[in-house]
């Protein structure tokens, strides 16, 4: 099976993950998306403190009517901090059969010479790169000097393809301006978030009272 991997603190998940999701599903003609929410984020703290358990269980609720979508707690079952390198390497010995397709937005392929091992990244998955407000710039642009020479360029589709045979895809619509952040600061000042959140993962958050700390941070 194809599949792809969206993994993120999920903190709340919210409508733009799951339309990236299929968005994605569609462009890469994908069998299934699973979603796999940090344990520990390498690069920023928590915001708000919620622990890995409900964060999971808040996807998994976002995701009932999604068949094709599947919540899975790999990175949690794992512990510590969740590198992705680590976790595609996880999941191609746990399930050598299957390809995967690992979704990032364009502003984390801008920094990821700063990810763990980052070179591996590309010798374990195909690599889909989606757009995200207020960034740009072509992938061939923003791949690090350091493994250029490792990339094959395709000037019309504006993709790349790693010596491995893993490509580099760029998914350039799918956008939808939504932030955590901004769903966090409105759960906490009152407002309505009806258009930002599946109505089973607000009816989460009010049942075990997340996000009321007022620690709205950033991720």
């Amino acid at each position: 099976m194809r599949i792809g991997i969206l993994g993120g603190t999920f903190n709340p998940i919210h409508f733009g993950h799951l339309h990236i999701a299929e968005e994605v599903q569609k462009a890469c003609g994908l069998d299934q998306v699973w979603f796999l929410p940090t344990c520990h984020p390498p690069h920023k703290q928590l915001a708000a403190d919620v622990p890995f358990a409900d964060r999971l269980a808040m996807v998994e609720a976002a995701l009932r009517g999604y068949p094709q979508f599947v919540a899975s707690d790999l990175e949690g079952r794992r512990g510590g901090t969740s590198y992705s390198v680590e976790t595609l390497q996880q999941l191609r010995s746990e399930h050598p059969a299957e390809e995967f397709y690992f979704i990032m937005g364009l502003d984390s392929f801008a920094e990821i010479s700063s990810w763990k091992n980052y070179p591996r990244l590309f010798e374990l998955a195909h690599l889909v790169v989606t757009a995200r407000p207020g960034f740009s710039g072509t992938l061939r642009q923003l791949l690090p000097v350091a493994i250029a020479d490792r990339f094959c360029y395709d000037a019309q589709s504006e993709n790349l393809t790693h010596r491995s045979g893993f490509a580099v895809i760029s998914v350039p619509h799918t956008c939808r301006d939504i932030s955590s952040t901004e769903i966090r600061q409105r759960l906490l000042t009152g407002e309505a978030v009806a258009e930002l959140i599946p109505a089973a993962v607000h009816d989460y958050i009010k049942r075990h009272q997340l996000y009321l700390n007022g620690a709205a941070g950033r991720t």
